[in-house]
C-alpha cells in the first residue's frame, strides 16, 4: 500500500475533528472534495468512505428521526469501501458492528423496505428480496459462470441474532466461524461460497431447531424451510438429471428454484459430531443453500454414509464444513424456545455471511 500523501492525512484529521465537534455535514462535504480528491489509491479511497461512514453513523445519533436513513447510507458506504479492498477486516469489523446496531434498533440493512417487523418478515421486504432474487439472477447469466474455484480451507462467518434462551428479554448478537473443506465436498463448499459472496444468505433465518440435534437454516427463498436452491447449475434438477421424457435436464429447462447439488457424502471423510456444517435435503442429490449445524450434545452418526448404506432409502447427508468459533452461539440457538414445526418463537436472525 502507497504511503498516505501528508495533505490527504491532514484533512482526513480535520474531517475527524469535526465528526467529533457534531459538525457533520461540513466533515462529509470535506470527504466527498478534498479528501477523495487527495486519495490516490483503493487503500487511501476506503479511509476516506469509512471515515464518511462513521460520520453518517455520528449523524444519526444527532438526528434521531432519520437514524434509519443515515445508518443505512453508512452501511451501503461501508460495502462500497469492502468491494475496494476485500481483505480489509477493519472494515468488515466495523460493518458487523453498525449491522449489530442496526439490528437492534429494527432497522434494515437496505433503503426502501424492512425485511422484519417484530421479528416477521414483511409483504414489503419479502417482495424486495424476491426483486432481489431476480437481480441475483441476471447477475448470474453473466457471471456466474466465471467465478474460479475457491481455495480449500475458506473460513466463513456467520454474524447471527437471537433470544437468549435464559434471558427473554436480552437479545443477543454474535459470530460463528466455518472452516469449509473443499477437498471433502468441492460442490458444497464452491455453492456455499457463492451464496455467501452475492449476499443470499443475509437476513435470512434458522427456521428449524431441534434441541440435541442441530440447528438449520440458508432457506433463501422463502425464509421457512419450504425454499432454497443452488446457487450455480450442477446438472441436477430436484434430484434428477433427466425430464420424465428421458431428456437430460439443462439449466434452461429446469426452473430455478429445483436446481440442486448432488450428494458428496461417499467421497467426504467429515462426519456428524459436534460443529459440523451440514447439507439438507428433501431426498438423495436435492442439496441446496439449506444447511444446519450440530450443536455440542449432538452426535447424529444416522446421517452419515457408510459403505454399503443405501442413500436412496436411509438418509445420507454432506458435511463441507466444522465450527472452529462460536459453538457457544450454536448451543444457545438449539436451546432457544420453538413452536409449530420446530420454529423459533423469536427469530433467530442470519444478519449476514462473508468471509473471514
Amino acid at each position: 500500500m502507497p504511503p498516505m500523501p501528508s495533505a490527504l492525512k491532514a484533512v482526513l484529521s480535520r474531517a475527524q475533528s469535526m465528526i467529533d465537534s457534531g459538525d457533520i455535514d461540513d466533515a462529509l462535504e470535506l470527504l466527498r472534495t478534498e479528501a477523495w480528491d487527495g486519495a490516490e489509491s483503493n487503500s487511501h479511497k476506503v479511509q476516506v468512505i469509512s471515515l464518511a461512514a462513521e460520520a453518517k453513523i455520528a449523524k444519526g445519533d444527532i438526528d434521531m428521526a432519520n437514524r434509519r436513513v443515515h445508518w443505512q447510507d453508512a452501511y451501503n458506504s461501508y460495502q462500497r469501501a469492502s468491494k475496494l479492498e476485500p481483505s480489509n477486516k477493519d472494515v468488515r469489523r466495523a460493518q458487523n458492528k453498525l449491522a449489530s446496531m442496526m439490528d437492534e434498533q429494527a432497522i434494515s440493512l437496505g433503503k426502501g423496505w424492512q425485511m422484519f417487523d417484530d421479528g416477521n418478515p414483511t409483504p414489503v421486504g419479502l417482495a424486495a428480496a424476491f426483486v432481489a432474487i431476480v437481480v441475483f439472477l441476471v447477475a448470474f447469466k453473466f457471471v456466474g459462470e466465471g467465478l474460479e474455484q475457491q481455495a480449500e480451507n475458506t473460513e466463513v462467518t456467520l454474524l447471527v441474532s437471537y433470544i437468549h434462551p435464559d434471558d427473554p428479554n436480552t437479545r443477543v448478537e454474535g459470530e460463528i466461524v466455518i472452516e469449509l473443506y473443499a477437498s471433502e465436498a468441492p460442490k458444497h463448499v464452491e455453492n456455499f461460497l457463492y451464496l455467501v459472496d452475492n449476499g443470499m444468505y443475509d437476513l435470512t433465518t434458522f427456521h428449524r431447531i431441534i434441541g440435541g440435534f442441530m440447528i438449520q437454516g440458508g432457506d433463501i427463498e422463502a425464509l421457512n424451510g419450504a425454499g432454497g436452491y443452488a446457487g450455480k447449475w450442477y446438472g441436477y434438477c430436484n434430484g434428477q438429471t433427466k425430464a420424465p421424457n428421458g431428456t437430460a435436464y439443462t439449466q434452461e429447462t429446469c426452473n430455478l428454484q429445483d436446481w440442486s447439488l448432488p450428494g458428496e457424502h461417499e467421497q467426504s471423510s467429515l462426519k456428524h459430531e459436534p460443529g459440523a456444517l451440514a447439507a439438507a435435503h428433501a431426498g438423495l442429490n436435492t442439496d441446496g443453500s439449506q444447511f444446519y449445524i450440530v450443536p455440542s450434545d449432538s452426535n447424529p452418526t444416522w446421517l452419515d454414509y457408510e459403505p454399503g448404506k443405501d442413500c436412496s432409502s436411509s438418509s445420507c447427508h454432506t458435511v463441507y464444513g466444522m465450527v472452529i468459533s462460536g459453538m457457544d452461539h450454536v448451543d444457545a440457538i438449539s436451546e432457544v424456545e420453538t413452536g409449530n414445526n420446530d420454529k423459533p418463537v423469536d427469530d433467530v436472525r442470519l444478519i449476514q455471511a462473508y468471509r473471514s
